[in-house]
């Protein structure tokens, strides 16, 4: 970080119970707060937040939730729709809140989707920063271990820096916003932001059927690849790991095309993960012998979609992309992802129906309903 960020005040530091519910009562009187989250999504099986920034116009703190035995009070101030709450790329940060504590959101104002419907090219909230405040941010600490304590003073400045300055970014953008004509446009985006979960896994798909190249392996192979996924589950489970710090998935399916059968077979093998290969030598062979000894696996069919999909998924992309261009936005701005494929599924024939699967985005429906019907019908 560049020298400015040492002149900030400390960040007050809430590991207590009792503390913590005094500044959740503080907070309460707040109009505006800048969050943020740390997580160890690198460093533990599965991940958890270990970090909760927040930030008000005249102070910043640092919540560390793992000793605390109540954040309810936290979630009372998250749904609380008379405080704006202000994140930089707020998915994660809600989608890891909402598997941890079942918090729940409103009032949200995300000033990378702000940034994305001004159209700016670059999002990431370090370009934000020294663009609007100034600051050029040291990202020494992205990938760090935040579940690791006690936490240094470098690793807390980081920390805070997320937040510091945010409700200011905030407050730049949504003068943008206002100036350009998309306030409303990014209201519902933000409303929509506040409900995001995660989306279940696919049911019956096993997990090496993700890896980029199993589909090439042959069933039997396949089935080896699927025991040895299995096994790399087991131990990261168990050690308290990523997946990806026990084998890597390209390792996984060399091991696969290869099936050594004996110890000696795997340790003879030119493989990237040599460590790694040696130290789970033994398992690995197992997990191998087990596949081989199995039913062949054959991969998950993909639906097959017929003419008319394609014809109106074509269309409605093609219409986005040109009407972006217009706007100067991301496409997604017209139009995010998963509406634009509900409308594609749903094909409405009427404007009741497109009303219905627009109704999160009413700014949308108004804005582009006729010519998405338009499109619609003509390709039907």
């Amino acid at each position: 970080m560049s020298s400015r960020t040492n002149h900030l005040p400390a960040p007050e530091f809430i590991n207590e119970q009792l503390i913590f519910e005094e500044l959740m009562q503080r907070l309460q009187n707040e109009k505006i707060l800048a969050i943020d989250t740390e997580a160890n999504s690198l460093f533990a099986y599965r991940e958890q937040v270990c970090l909760v920034q927040i930030s008000t116009d005249s102070a910043d703190y640092i919540i560390d939730p793992l000793p605390l035995v109540d954040l309810a009070p936290l979630g009372r101030i998250f749904k609380n729709s008379d405080i704006e709450k202000v994140f930089h790329a707020s998915e994660y940060d809600i989608l890891i809140m909402y598997d941890d504590f079942k918090f729940e959101f409103n009032n949200l104002f995300d000033t990378m989707l702000a940034a994305q419907i001004l159209g700016r090219e670059k999002l990431g909230l370090d370009t934000l920063m020294e663009e609007i405040v100034g600051i050029k941010v040291n990202k020494k600490y992205q990938r760090a271990d935040w579940g690791k304590r006690p936490l240094s003073d470098d690793m807390l400045q980081y920390a805070q820096m997320d937040t510091h300055h945010l409700i200011k970014i905030r407050q730049v953008l949504a003068a943008e916003l206002e100036e350009q004509g998309f306030t409303s446009i990014a209201s519902e985006d933000f409303k929509r932001a506040c409900q995001v979960q995660r989306q279940p896994k696919e049911q019956n798909i096993a997990s090496c059927w993700r890896i980029n190249g199993a589909r090439k392996l042959s069933p039997k192979k396949a089935a080896v690849l699927a025991r040895l996924c299995e096994y790399r589950e087991d131990v990261a489970k168990k050690r308290d790991l990523p997946v990806f710090k026990v084998l890597s998935a390209k390792t996984l399916l060399l091991l696969a095309e290869e099936s050594p059968t004996s110890v000696n077979q795997l340790l003879s093998l030119n493989i990237p993960g040599g460590k790694a290969i040696q130290r789970h030598a033994k398992g690995l062979v197992g997990a191998i012998q087990n596949g081989m000894a199995s039913k062949p696996e054959l991969p998950p069919r993909k639906e097959r979609l017929d003419d008319s999909y394609l014809a109106r998924e074509k269309a409605l992309r093609d219409w986005r992309k040109i009407t972006a261009r217009k706007m100067n936005v991301n496409s997604a701005v017209v139009l995010p992802r998963e509406i634009l494929y509900s409308l594609i599924s749903s094909n409405p024939k009427n404007r009741s129906e497109l009303a219905l699967v627009l109704k999160e985005v009413p700014w949308r429906l108004e804005r582009f309903g006729d010519d998405i019907l338009s499109i619609l019908l003509k390709v039907s």
